[in-house]
C-alpha cells in the first residue's frame, strides 16, 4: 500500500492543477444540489419493531387524527388573573378555534371542554393534534400556530409549548462552535509548525471536506429521514479528522523537505509513509461508524452511515487535495515566522524534530516512560478506574422538556404543567384497545386494570372510532423517571391479567413510552456493538502490525478510555458535577450517547494508536531494542499526535457551549475521551506497556506470514525496495 500511496503523492503533485479543479467541481455540485434539492433535516427518532411504533402503525390506520405528532400548549396567567375569567376565557377560545385553521392540524383539545384546568385556576392545558408523524410537520405549521396564538398573548396570558413538536423546536445550531474550534485548531497549528502556510494548510482542505459532505448530507435529506444532530456529528468530525489527517501528513513532508528530499518526492515519501497510517486509521473509524447499523434503529444507522461519509471525505482530501496543495505551496511550508524575543527559535525547533528528535521534549517524554514505566501503568489504571466508577448509576433516556434549559419556552412549558398539573402530565401515555371481539364492559375493565397499577395517576378515555378505543394514561412521574420505565413494562407484563376474559386487547404506546423502547433498544444493543467493535479492532490493527499483543492492549485501553470518558459524563449529567459552570441541566444519559461514543472513540484511539505504534515499529525494525524503539517512536510522533489530540479535543469542546440537550453531552463525553485516549492511554500506558513486554510485543506466529497480508503502514518498502 505504501508504495501506491507513494505514486498517488507524486501524481496529485504533478498534476496539481487538475486535482483542485475537480474537487472544486465537486464541491460546486454538491453545493447545487444541495440547494435545490429541497432536503430537511428532522427530529423524527422512530424505532421499528417497538410496541409504542405498533400503536402509530395502528392509529394511522384506525383512528388517523390521533397517529400524528402533538403539541402540548399551556395558557398561563399571572397574578391576581384567572384562566377562568370571562376576556381571558374567550381571548383563549379564540386562540383555540385559530388553532383549528392551521394546516396539517387534525385535531385541538378545547382546555374549558376537556376540565384541563389548574386547581389554582392559572393554567389552562391544551393540545393540538397533527396529521403528520414529528419529522413531517412543516415549519411554517408551528409558525402559524405562534401565530394564531397572539389572541391569547395581547390577553396578557403566557403561552408556552411542548410535546413531540412545538415552535422553536428546531434549535439552530450557532456558527460560534465552528469559528473556535477553528481558530483553537489554527493556533495549535501555529504552535506546532511555526510556519504560517502550514498552519493554514489543514484548515483549508479539512474546511473543503466539510462543506462537501455537509452539504452532501443536506442533499441526501430530500430522499431519507435525516436526524438534525447528524450534520452536527458530521461537522465535528469532518473538522477534527480533516485537520489531523492532514496534520500528520504534511509533519512527515516538512520533516522530509528539511532533510533536503526534493518537493516531489517529499510528498509521495509522506504520503507512503504518513498517508498509510491515515488511511487505516480513517478506514477504522469509518468501520466503526457504518457498525452502528447493528443496531436496527434508522435515525442511528443514518447518523453513523453520514458522518462516516464525512470521515471518507476527510482521508480523501488528505489523500489527494492536500499534496496537490503542498505541490503549489513548496517550500513556504518551512518558512518559519519571525520570533523577535527568541530569534530562529521555531526552526531550530522543526529542525530538532525532523534531524536531531532525541533532544526534543518528545524523547524526554519517552524515556521518562520506560524508566517510570510500572509506577505510569499502575497510576493510570487507577484513575482510568476512578473516573469510570459513575457508569455504574448510568440511567438512560432521550431529551424532554425538563432536560433543556429555562429559555426554551418547552423548559417553561414543562414547568407550569409539573406544578400546576403534576409531572405526569408531561408525558401521557396512551393504550390502544381493539374491541372488535370484546364484552361491552371491556374498555372500563381495562381503564380499571391500568388504573391498578402503580404510579398510574388518572386514566381517561380519548378518542374512539368504530373498534379502536384510545385511553390516555396520566403516569405519577416524570417522562424519564424511572418510575415511569417501570409502570409501562409493569402494565405490559399484566397485560393478560388485565385484559381478563374481555376478550380485548390493547398496546402501550405514545411518546413518552418511544423513548422508554429505544432506551431499552439501545441498552440491549450495548453489549453486542461492544463486541463488534472490540473484533474490529482485532482484526483491523493485527492486519496494521502484523502481531497479536499489540491489538489486545489497544483494546483494553480503549475500554478504559471510554469507560472513564462515559463515567466522566455521568458525574456532569446525571449527578450535577459542575452543571452549573457548563450550563447543564442535570437529569439522565442520553439513551444513544454510549453506542456512538464507542464507535468513535474507538475510531479516534486506533488513529492514534496507528500513529503512535507504527513509529515505534518502525524504530523496532531499524533497531530491534524494544526499549529504545519505544524512545525513539515517541520522540517522532508525541508532538504531532499532542496537536492533532488538542486540535480534536478544541472542535469538540467548541460545541459544548451549543444548548442543545443531544450535542452538549456527546461533544463533551467525546472532548473527555479524545485527551484521555491521547495523553493516558496512547501516549502513556500503551509505551509502557510495551516497555515491559519488550521484544516479545511483536511476536507473531509463523503463519501469520503466509496468512496475513503485509500492508506496510510503516512505510518500509520505501527504503527497503526502493521507490
Amino acid at each position: 500500500m505504501a508504495r501506491y500511496l507513494y505514486a498517488l503523492g507524486r501524481f496529485a503533485a504533478r498534476r496539481r492543477w487538475w486535482v483542485l479543479g475537480i474537487w472544486i467541481v465537486l464541491l460546486a455540485a454538491t453545493v447545487t444540489v444541495s440547494i435545490t434539492s429541497g432536503g430537511k433535516l428532522n427530529n423524527d427518532f422512530t424505532v421499528p419493531g417497538t410496541e409504542s411504533q405498533d400503536v402509530v402503525t395502528v392509529l394511522n390506520e384506525k383512528l388517523p387524527a390521533q397517529g400524528g405528532a402533538s403539541t402540548q400548549v399551556v395558557f398561563a396567567t399571572h397574578g391576581s388573573a384567572k384562566v377562568t375569567d370571562p376576556d381571558v376565557m374567550a381571548a383563549i377560545a379564540g386562540t383555540v378555534t385559530a388553532f383549528k385553521g392551521v394546516p396539517q392540524v387534525a385535531e385541538v383539545i378545547d382546555p374549558y371542554q376537556a376540565k384541563t384546568i389548574a386547581p389554582d385556576g392559572q393554567v389552562a392545558l391544551s393540545g393540538v393534534q397533527y396529521t403528520a408523524q414529528a419529522g413531517q410537520v412543516e415549519e411554517s405549521t408551528l409558525d402559524a400556530l405562534r401565530a394564531a396564538a397572539r389572541t391569547a398573548e395581547q390577553a396578557g396570558v403566557e403561552v408556552e409549548y411542548g410535546g413531540a413538536v412545538y415552535p422553536g423546536l428546531q434549535m439552530t445550531i450557532p456558527e460560534s462552535p465552528e469559528i473556535f474550534g477553528l481558530l483553537a485548531a489554527f493556533l495549535i497549528l501555529l504552535i506546532t509548525f511555526g510556519a504560517l502556510v502550514a498552519a493554514g494548510l489543514p484548515i483549508v482542505t479539512a474546511l473543503i471536506g466539510v462543506a462537501i459532505g455537509v452539504t452532501g448530507i443536506t442533499a441526501l435529506a430530500a430522499l431519507v429521514d435525516v436526524p438534525t444532530v447528524a450534520t452536527s456529528l458530521a461537522l465535528m468530525l469532518g473538522l477534527s479528522c480533516g485537520i489531523d489527517y492532514a496534520l500528520f501528513i504534511l509533519s512527515r513532508h516538512r520533516n522530509n523537505l528539511m532533510q533536503r528530499m526534493p518537493i516531489e518526492e517529499s510528498i509521495g515519501v509522506a504520503l507512503g509513509t504518513a498517508g498509510s497510517a491515515v488511511v487505516f486509521a480513517a478506514v477504522t473509524v469509518i468501520v466503526a461508524l457504518c457498525g452502528l447499523a447493528v443496531v436496527g434503529i434508522p435515525f442511528l444507522t443514518v447518523m453513523g452511515l453520514t458522518a462516516a461519509g464525512a470521515v471518507l471525505i476527510a482521508m480523501l482530501v488528505a489523500l489527494t487535495l492536500l499534496p496537490a496543495l503542498l505541490g503549489f505551496a513548496g517550500h513556504t511550508v518551512t518558512r518559519f515566522l519571525p520570533t523577535p524575543l527568541r530569534p530562529g527559535h521555531n526552526e531550530k525547533v522543526a529542525r530538532t524534530a525532523a534531524i536531531a528528535p532525541r533532544y526534543t521534549g518528545g524523547h524526554a517524554w519517552g524515556r521518562f516512560v520506560t524508566r517510570f514505566r510500572v509506577p505510569l501503568l499502575i497510576g493510570g489504571v487507577v484513575l482510568l478506574g476512578v473516573a469510570a466508577m459513575p457508569v455504574a448509576t448510568m440511567e438512560f433516556g432521550l431529551p424532554s422538556g425538563g432536560s433543556l434549559p429555562t429559555s426554551s419556552t418547552a423548559r417553561r412549558a414543562y414547568d407550569l404543567i409539573s406544578h400546576s398539573f403534576g409531572p405526569g402530565y408531561n408525558g401521557p401515555l396512551i393504550a390502544v384497545i381493539d374491541t372488535s371481539h370484546a364484552t361491552p364492559d371491556a374498555v372500563q375493565t381495562i381503564a380499571m386494570g391500568i388504573q391498578g397499577e402503580l404510579d398510574v395517576a388518572t386514566v381517561v378515555p380519548a378518542a374512539q372510532a368504530n373498534d379502536t378505543v384510545l385511553l390516555q394514561i396520566i403516569p405519577g412521574s416524570g417522562p424519564n423517571d424511572s418510575e415511569t420505565a417501570s409502570l409501562v413494562q409493569a402494565i405490559r407484563d399484566h397485560r393478560e391479567s388485565i385484559e381478563g376474559s374481555t376478550g380485548a386487547t390493547f398496546l402501550i404506546g405514545g411518546a413518552t413510552a418511544a423513548n422508554i423502547d429505544t432506551s431499552q433498544r439501545l441498552g440491549d444493543a450495548l453489549p453486542l456493538f461492544l463486541a463488534v467493535v472490540v473484533g474490529l479492532a482485532m482484526v483491523l490493527l493485527t492486519l496494521a502490525f502484523r502481531t497479536i499483543l499489540v491489538p489486545i492492549t489497544s483494546i483494553i485501553g480503549f475500554v478504559g478510555s471510554v469507560f472513564a470518558a462515559l463515567g466522566i459524563q455521568v458525574a456532569v449529567f446525571q449527578w450535577g458535577w459542575g452543571a452549573d459552570l457548563l450550563g447543564v441541566v442535570p437529569g439522565e444519559t442520553l439513551s444513544f450517547l454510549p453506542i456512538i461514543v464507542l464507535a468513535i472513540i474507538f475510531g479516534l484511539s486506533s488513529d492514534y494508536q496507528i500513529f503512535v505504534v507504527s513509529r515505534i515499529k518502525e524504530e523496532h525494525t531499524g533497531t530491534g531494542d524494544a526499549r529504545l524503539a519505544v524512545e525513539n517512536g515517541i520522540a517522532l510522533s508525541a508532538r504531532v499526535v499532542t496537536a492533532a489530540a488538542l486540535i480534536m479535543f478544541g472542535v469538540f469542546a467548541a460545541f459544548i457551549t451549543v444548548d442543545n440537550p443531544i450535542l452538549k453531552p456527546l461533544a463533551f463525553t467525546l472532548a473527555i475521551g479524545v485527551l484521555l485516549d491521547a495523553f493516558v492511554v496512547r501516549l502513556t500506558l500503551i509505551p509502557a506497556v510495551m516497555a515491559v513486554i519488550g521484544n516479545r510485543i511483536w511476536y507473531h506466529p509463523k503463519w501469520f506470514d503466509r496468512y496475513v497480508p503485509d500492508f506496510d503502514v510503516e512505510g518500509n518498502q520505501l527504503v527497503t525496495t526502493g521507490r
